[in-house]
């Protein structure tokens, strides 16, 4: 991901939800990140689980064998507890070992040295490019897949999901057999479904077969070869984008190794927010005489709409990538594809008119289909920057390409649609005074309980009055303070998570522990984890461009920690009593004609004395 500096923290596009204003947050100093566009959050483990789709035990292996840890395990899994694993993670496994079989009978078969092996090397692929991409052969012969995957315990029921068996009656079959085998990898490399090719001439017989959509693959989700391009594709901050297989692999060959493929599908908002992770800039590349440049416009227009910069690149006519990798070295390739890319707008523009002719209607018409991809831009200026490049190269007024724009993007409004300038950043308002309601009771609950994470810690100066009534300044612990003032006046939280988390500071506090965040953001319990993250969380940094450009001191909370614990806790004091002046107000209004009156008012009027002097500390208004 990319993340920029946003104060002391790091912020990006989400990984997990379609977005254009980065609310991904990274605090290197409490070890979380907060997604707010997603509500998720976590520490780095978690961070893995959700984006990988591991288990806890998986992730921190993923993590240990990135930084070399070495995790003692106690024994290997059998196959009872393959079995008894969750249906995510036994697909997962089945992918794995179909991989390595696959491998192994590409590489060390007789069957697949002299059939599937030596097709590869008669395309010019390297040992060391097939073991990258792991390409592996499944054997003519019916089950030889199938059975030994029963062999080694797997399940009917697993092999049948991932699309690897078929049942012909009663008996399995390979899906696979005698094809050419392409791995499909996440982006961490785990085996999601595989691609296969036909070595047959036979026309009836489709050339390539697809793993079916299965829970753990959905094809408009993945790339091929983001895997072993990811690094490349930042490093060189460009993504050349093929339409199979063996064009990524005979360009990561020969040395463009920042390209990836759609595997055969129409490009999907899925795929193109998985480039934009990694770089906003996008290189389409086309087959010589592909027929279906056209058809691929509208799919292009969904990269323009991420706000992405789009440009195009046509190989010779008869060659595709894969031909075109084989006939030059990789000097001549990376020179022909910076010298021939183009930009898409333009390229679209003058593909489309010179195909229109002198007709007016369908040039009309074009003109239309242009503007419509231009309305998709989010930046402004990039869309003024097209409309008057288009006005030159179509011979159409720059006014009247402006006036359809803005016909587009109004109608496009109307609807709803995400189209046009991002929404601006919300303005800087003086703080209202703080008005008080007792439904708000969790609202502060919230408050008390973030500060005590954030905060809890560290050491502030307050005044306690002494035996003689005479104010003593004196260093507390926030958390102290904050414990002993809910405990003197027997109050908790109605929060049963929040509870629990105020429960276990105050035991840490009588062993001499002093509670920190990070302590409940890698907690046992999921729930106490997930809220952990997101007190600890904030989507609102002061930026230092206000003392910078303008010299507007900013004083953020860290620097007025006291007023803030000292309003947290009066206001919650005040929202508290007035709960109770509530309760006693509904006990007086439904009593009945026994009841004894007297207590009650003499506990409301005393709540009521209470209640204006915390109102005047917290500097609230009551309604």
């Amino acid at each position: 991901m990319h993340l920029k500096k946003s104060g002391s923290n790091y912020k990006g596009l989400s990984p997990f939800s379609k977005e254009r204003t980065p609310s991904f947050m990274v605090s290197p100093s409490k070890n979380i990140w907060k997604d707010f566009s997603s509500g998720k959050g976590g520490n780095a483990v978690t961070f893995i689980m959700e984006h990988e789709h591991f288990t806890y035990p998986e992730a921190l292996r993923f993590l240990a064998k990135k930084y070399n840890i070495e995790i003692p395990e106690e024994q290997e899994r059998s196959a009872e507890e393959v079995a008894e694993a969750n249906e995510r993670e036994s697909l997962m496994l089945v992918n794995a070992f179909a991989q390595e079989f696959f491998s192994d009978q590409l590489n060390y078969t007789d069957e697949g040295k002299s059939i599937g092996l030596s097709y590869l090397k008669e395309r010019g692929f390297e040992p060391r490019i097939i073991e990258l991409f792991k390409l592996g052969y499944c054997p003519e012969s019916g089950s030889a897949f199938s059975d030994a995957a029963l062999e080694k315990g797997y399940l009917q029921k697993y092999l049948e999901a991932t699309g690897l068996t078929r049942m012909q009656g009663d008996k399995p079959v390979d899906f696979f057999r005698g094809r050419i085998i392409f791995p499909i990898q996440s982006i961490s490399g785990r085996i999601l479904g595989f691609g296969a090719r036909t070595l047959r001439t036979d026309k009836k017989i489709a050339k390539y077969f697809n793993s079916p959509e299965s829970i753990v693959y959905h094809k408009s989700n993945v790339l091929y070869g983001i895997s072993q391009s990811k690094n490349e594709i930042i490093l060189k901050d460009n993504c050349y984008l093929v339409e199979g297989y063996t064009d990524v692999i005979a360009l990561y060959q020969a040395g463009i190794k920042n390209v990836v493929a759609s595997s055969g599908t129409a490009l999907t908002e899925d795929q193109v927010r998985l480039i934009k992770r990694y770089t906003p800039n996008v290189t389409i590349l086309y087959d010589g005489d592909s027929a279906g440049i056209k058809a691929s416009f509208r799919g292009i227009d969904l990269i323009l709409a991420q706000g992405m910069n789009v440009r195009v690149a046509l190989f010779p006519e008869g060659d595709d990538p894969d031909s075109f990798a084989k006939k030059h070295s990789d000097t001549e390739i990376a020179e022909f594809l910076d010298k021939n890319s183009r930009d898409f707008v333009v390229y679209k523009a003058e593909a489309m008119m010179a195909d229109a002719k002198n007709d007016p209607i369908r040039k009309a018409g074009v003109i239309k289909d242009i503007v419509s991809s231009i309305a998709l831009i989010p930046d402004a200026i990039t869309r003024s920057v097209y409309i008057k490049e288009c006005s030159n190269r179509l011979e159409i007024e720059e006014l009247t390409l402006h006036n359809e724009l803005e016909k587009m993007l109004r109608q496009a409004f109307k609807k709803g649609h995400n189209i046009g300038d991002e929404l601006p950043e919300p303005t800087v308002r003086a703080p209202r005074q703080q008005e008080v309601k007792p439904a708000d009771l969790h609202a502060q609950e919230y408050e008390l309980m973030r500060l005590l994470l954030n905060y809890g810690a560290e050491e502030i100066e307050m005044e306690f009055e002494d035996e003689d009534g005479v104010k003593q300044p004196e260093t507390i612990l926030i958390t102290d303070l904050i414990i002993g003032e809910l405990q003197s006046d027997n109050l908790g939280f109605e929060n049963f998570l929040f509870q629990r988390i105020f429960t276990e500071m105050t035991e840490m506090r009588m062993t001499e522990i002093i509670p920190q965040g990070s302590h409940f953001t890698r907690h046992e319990d999921k729930h106490i984890s997930s809220i952990a993250v997101d007190l600890l969380s904030s989507p609102y940094l002061l930026s230092d461009r206000w003392e910078k450009k303008f010299h507007i001191l900013t004083v953020t909370e860290d620097k007025r920690l006291a007023h803030a614990v000292k309003d947290a806790l009066y206001t919650y004091k005040l929202r508290r009593v007035m709960q109770m002046i509530r309760k006693d107000e509904e006990l007086l209004k439904n009593a009945d004609a026994s009841f004894d009156f007297v207590p009650v008012l003499e506990r409301k009027r005393k709540y009521d004395q209470i209640k204006v002097k915390l109102a005047q500390f917290s500097g609230s208004t009551i309604i």
